[in-house]
């Protein structure tokens, strides 16, 4: 996985991200590798230049769980949820998920005070 995806393999990993929200919005992505439409979500978030959070969910469904408990976003796949303070602030499934409606709401949220 090259930049700008940082995978998310552990319950550590997921309170780091929800800890860093406070500092500036993070971007969520639940990926399933074995989708095409996930992978055509993959290839849109090439192009964000911030760090993206990548949660296997065939690999990782504990982690994905609790991700849909953190933020109330019912699970779906694939799926990015951008989290601020850590709230979700918007969230995008299927062919939703664009790389400038992700670009658009990080922009945003940093605007608003996140960094």
């Amino acid at each position: 996985m090259d930049r700008p995806f940082v995978p998310v393999t552990t319950a550590e990993a997921l309170e780091s991200l929800f800890s860093q929200s406070a500092e500036h919005p993070v971007i969520v992505f639940k990926h399933d590798t074995s989708c095409p439409i996930s992978k055509a979500a993959y290839s849109q978030l090439q192009g964000v230049t911030q760090d993206v959070a990548v949660v296997d969910v065939a690999r990782s469904q504990a982690l994905s769980e609790e991700i849909a408990a953190r933020t109330g976003v019912k699970h779906e796949s694939p799926q990015v949820i951008v989290v601020q303070d850590g709230q979700a602030v918007w969230s995008a499934s299927h062919y939703d998920i664009t790389e400038a409606a992700v670009t658009q709401v990080g922009l945003q949220s940093r605007e608003r005070g996140g960094g």
